[in-house]
């Protein structure tokens, strides 16, 4: 098994790609601990899971909450090696730079970019305790080459991320941390079949994609065990792209 022996901490593991990736690395031998800001939701995927996870209810905006994460982690399964910054929001409000509100913007940059920080920020010295590990964030493809629909505050606030990762990775290397971004397209997700109800919303996005269809959060999840796993051992600074094919060819097709 990939991840054999490891303790694994996933924020935004109650649905999507986070929940994929908890039930993924628990079946590839870690233990995990499944971090959402909904309690009923975490449980939910640690129940599936069994007595290898733990759930835990944090909100990664809030630094005592992501400290107490890190220390329950430690706790519980008595380190920690991986850590996946994957939870995250997207507003509908979140617009162009002329129009987005200063309250959404800080809304989504406390959570896509503060939360990843903070998340870091807390994980790191228990990784070094633990002689290393991996730290994967989930950032996007829009933070490579922007959007077709303006969504300012997520566009720069994963951007953040992209820069973040790439200092925490060179900081790091040399004491065994490794530190990549994981950059979806869209996912299948309820997050997306939310935000894309109404059909033109969701074929305007869908019509750049050179595969012809979103993600699923499988796929999603796939890129992150590599990424966690000891067969990506020299990889760390990246920004692993798992867009379909949309960075290559962001046109509408013919």
């Amino acid at each position: 098994m990939r991840l054999e022996n490891k303790v694994a901490l996933i924020t935004g593991g109650g649905s999507g790609i986070g929940k994929a990736s908890c039930l993924l690395f628990a079946k590839e031998g870690a233990k995990v601990v499944v971090v959402d800001l909904k309690k009923d939701a975490a449980e939910a995927t640690a129940n599936e899971i069994g007595d290898s996870a733990r759930a835990f209810a944090a909100d990664i905006s809030k630094a005592s909450d992501c400290e107490a994460m890190v220390k329950f982690a430690e706790e519980t399964f008595g380190k920690l090696n991986v850590v996946f910054n994957n939870a995250g929001i997207f507003h509908p409000n979140d617009e162009s730079v002329t129009n987005t509100t200063e309250a959404i913007w800080d809304m989504v940059i406390n959570v896509n970019l503060k939360g990843v920080f903070l998340g870091c920020q807390y994980a790191i010295p228990a990784l070094l305790r633990a002689g290393g590990g991996s730290i994967i964030n989930t950032a996007s493809f829009v933070a490579i080459m922007g959007a077709a629909v303006p969504q300012i505050a997520y566009t720069a606030s994963k951007g953040g991320v992209l820069a973040m990762t790439r200092e925490i990775a060179v900081e790091f290397a040399r004491q065994n941390i490794r530190a990549n971004s994981l950059c979806p397209g869209p996912v299948e997700t309820p997050l997306l079949a939310e935000l894309l109800a109404d059909p033109a919303r969701r074929n305007r996005r869908l019509v750049h994609i050179p595969m012809g269809r979103f993600a699923r959060a499988e796929e999603m999840a796939n890129a992150a065990l590599f990424l966690a796993s000891d067969e990506s051992s020299f990889i760390t600074g990246t920004s692993f792209l798992v867009d379909g094919g949309i960075t290559g060819a962001y046109i509408t097709p013919e």
